[in-house]
């Protein structure tokens, strides 16, 4: 019986050992198997809580400046010339924006429509303007200021031929238009000249930018005003109209409902696609005789 129970609780204690050198095994074969993972880096300011920002190579490249929208005017030298532009005048506005200008006003029927036009569908734009339309029609110029958009010159008498006169004589003319618009709306800045029918010369774009403005030609030209139909104009703008494109139109100098209705179409199709701007800047100084711009109803 004694041997019998000697047999037992030897074969228990060898048990007892191959089990406890069997999990001592596991374990070890595991660890080897499955190496734990190092500690995670807290993830960087602005990245997702479970993916850990990635360094900056040393020696990666900047990243690409954003656009900044170009400045000009009085004071400050006028953009540059652009390649391709009729003597160096400006066919894009340099950044991604795309720039809607009317030409020939103000009209005291057609340019009020436009500005509302433009209010509803929150676009600005610019405004070329015409020395003897700013004289008869003062209040419309601080209106299309007051509403935000830039003006330009578009010479006193929308003289096609001043680009041939001589150097005196297109300096009178564009200062003349300038003192116009200015005691009309004291404050507003001019930054931009253009040639009426786009007949530039060396000599008018050289005059312009001796007075701190740049000549502003176009990308995009409906040729709304022979008038081919509302269609037809916001056929070649939409379909014309790229990234950085300044587009014609006109808002007086004649019958231009068709420009009008052109823009019930071309301000949402546009609109869409990119960002519509007026070209910059807007006013300067903010003030006019003690008044802030823009100016409320009844301050016109």
């Amino acid at each position: 019986m004694s041997n019998v129970r000697t047999v037992v609780i030897v074969a228990g204690v060898i048990a007892a050992i191959v089990a406890s050198a069997y999990l001592i095994g596991h374990r070890l074969g595991s660890d080897t198997a499955k190496p734990r993972a190092e500690p995670t880096a807290e993830p960087a300011a602005g990245a997702p809580q479970h993916v850990a920002a990635a360094p900056r190579p040393p020696d990666a490249p900047p990243p690409p400046p954003m656009a900044v929208q170009p400045f000009t005017g009085p004071g400050r030298p006028p953009l540059p010339a652009e390649r391709g532009g009729p003597f160096g005048s400006r066919l894009t506005t340099g950044t991604p924006e795309v720039a809607l200008t009317f030409d020939d006003g103000p009209d005291p029927s057609q340019t009020p429509q436009a500005l509302a036009l433009l209010r509803r569908y929150g676009v600005k734009a610019t405004f070329c303007l015409v020395g003897v339309n700013v004289k008869a029609f003062p209040a419309l110029v601080r209106r299309i200021v007051g509403e935000g958009h830039t003006l330009c010159n578009h010479s006193w008498e929308h003289d096609v031929g001043l680009g041939a006169r001589s150097r005196a004589s297109i300096r009178a003319d564009l200062v003349r238009t300038n003192d116009a618009i200015r005691k009309a709306a004291p404050g507003a800045r001019v930054s931009y000249y253009r040639q009426p029918g786009g007949a530039w010369t060396a000599s008018v774009v050289a005059v312009s930018r001796e007075l701190g403005m740049t000549p502003l030609h176009w990308t995009v030209d409906p040729q709304d005003w022979r008038k081919p139909g509302a269609g037809s104009i916001a056929s070649t703008v939409n379909s014309g109209t790229t990234r950085g494109a300044i587009i014609l139109l006109h808002d007086a100098g004649g019958d231009r409902r068709g420009t009008l209705a052109a823009l019930r179409s071309i301000l949402p199709n546009l609109g869409r696609r990119f960002q519509l701007c007026a070209l910059p800047p807007g006013i300067d100084p903010p003030r006019m005789h003690g008044r802030e711009w823009p100016l409320k109803p009844g301050q016109i």
